[in-house]
């Protein structure tokens, strides 16, 4: 699953370090999810979009080939 969660960091001006802070994670954790190596839950990806006031699609694209090659 893709995400534009780097986008919106930007868009809101927000530091990895600041975005972490909000969302109760480590900064480690948003390294990951922006480069893709780490799929949020889906209680943490609500917080993101709630954050960034955004559906949860709008942030994360679902790609259903990715499932598929699973």
């Amino acid at each position: 699953m893709k995400n534009k969660l780097r986008v919106y960091r930007a868009m809101g001006d927000l530091t990895q370090e600041a975005l972490a802070d909000k969302l109760g994670v480590s900064r480690q954790t948003v390294i990951a999810i922006e480069s893709n190596k780490y799929q949020p839950s889906l209680e943490l990806a609500f917080k993101i979009a709630n954050l960034f006031k955004v559906k949860i699609e709008d942030i994360f694209i679902y790609n259903k080939e990715e499932i598929h090659e699973s």
